[in-house]
């Protein structure tokens, strides 16, 4: 691809992203809803503007790289300590139902098992991004239900790194046992040889040179991706090793300022994420999907917020409370596209399935995204009474 085609690109996104994402906002609507919409128009199954959405696709994997790599280092241990037993029934229950029913969906409508697997798999995840990015500053940092709902989306986040590494393994062209079996002998391997080197390296050169903000960036980015390429030839992926990186850095006392510092970049990336998704979305496909998409989308959210409701009031948590979080909790995630792209990349679910996917996640993407924004406070609410930063 040519260095102008690049620049229209790059024009492309961001400028066109800027006006539909105002249109979003009115709209009381998450703006990744603008990108992927965005992406779908510039693509080539619409309006055709980029043709070949390979660059942008290989642009935003470095943004999901980013996104774990943060999702990692905010993994902060004494704050999952605090809440271990109840964020971890909450999560382990609630996985297993949305998984159950997305499988029983997905074989009623002819996926065949390997397909339903995955499906149900894709299911058992919570939007992180809509889950804070709809959430007020006062909640997220000092409130309970903060602490709950990001315990919970951490939780869900390690499992899905777990089924990423696990699709990864049945879509190599060895044996899927073995394959699998190398990969969770070298997973311990890296994180363990992470953790020293962070712990007697990183740590201090972080501490020596903590006022030189541009040799901390330097840094964290090259441990980033350096472990994250280090995973890749150890057989593992890109984003297992990005985790890993950011976990192995949690525990550190400038963990916080460098997961602050680095969003900027990582929203740049996760722009383009969602506009390769969209543009790589084939929309003249979704009539095949279309009955069982609505269905799955459906199903996730009423049971969403009815499972995590009844499951912390089960866990002695406040009723209005417990309501409001599993409302917040009530979408499909975009670990889900992730899942569904990685594993039709892989050759292990066809494409109908990925497409089936691709198309319940957003749909409950815009109809969660209302919900949430219409009833509770949101930092662009309509509703003044409602609107918290």
């Amino acid at each position: 691809m040519s260095g102008e085609s690049v620049l229209y690109t790059v024009f492309l996104i961001f400028t066109g992203g800027a006006v539909v994402a105002t249109v979003a906002l009115y709209a009381r609507q998450s703006v990744l809803l603008a990108y992927i919409a965005l992406g779908l128009l510039a693509g080539p199954h619409v309006l055709g503007l980029i043709s070949d959405p390979t660059l942008v696709d290989e642009i935003a994997r470095v943004g999901i790289i980013f996104l774990l790599f943060l999702l990692g280092l905010n993994l902060e241990p004494d704050e999952l300590i605090k809440l271990i037993r109840e964020a971890t029934v909450v999560t382990l229950l609630s996985s297993i139902t949305f998984g159950l029913f997305g499988f029983v969906i997905a074989m009623s409508f002819d996926f065949n098992p390997t397909d339903s697997l995955v499906i149900a798999a894709a299911m058992m995840f919570s939007s992180t991004i809509i889950g804070l990015k709809l959430l007020p500053t006062s909640a997220l940092h000092h409130q309970r239900m903060g602490e709950i709902i990001i315990s919970i989306l951490l939780l869900q986040d390690i499992i899905a790194v777990t089924v990423l590494l696990l699709v990864e393994g049945l879509g190599a062209n060895e044996s899927p046992v073995i394959r699998i079996a190398g990969m969770l002998l070298m997973l311990p391997v890296l994180s363990i040889s992470a953790y020293f080197i962070s712990k007697k390296v990183l740590s201090r050169l972080l501490q020596k040179f903590d006022q030189i903000n541009e040799y901390i960036f330097l840094l964290t980015i090259g441990w980033c991706m350096g472990l994250a390429e280090l995973a890749h030839a150890l057989s593992l992926s890109h984003e297992v090793g990005a985790f890993i990186a950011g976990v192995t850095l949690a525990a550190n006392p400038i963990a916080r300022y460098i997961a602050e510092s680095l969003k900027p970049l990582r929203d740049f990336f996760l722009v383009m994420f969602f506009f390769g998704l969209g543009a790589g979305f084939d929309i003249s496909a979704v009539p095949q999907v279309i009955i069982p998409a609505c269905l799955l989308a459906i199903t996730m959210i009423v049971l969403k917020p009815a499972i995590f409701n009844l499951l912390l009031r089960r866990e002695k948590e406040k009723k209005r409370l417990a309501s409001e979080i599993g409302v917040r909790l009530g979408q499909i995630s975009e670990f889900s596209l992730l899942v569904a792209v990685v594993a039709v990349s892989a050759g292990v679910i066809t494409e109908r399935a990925s497409l089936l996917v691709q198309t319940a996640t957003i749909l409950t993407f815009v109809f969660s995204s209302y919900w949430i924004v219409k009833r509770y406070p949101t930092p662009i609410a309509n509703d003044a009474s409602l609107r918290r930063d």
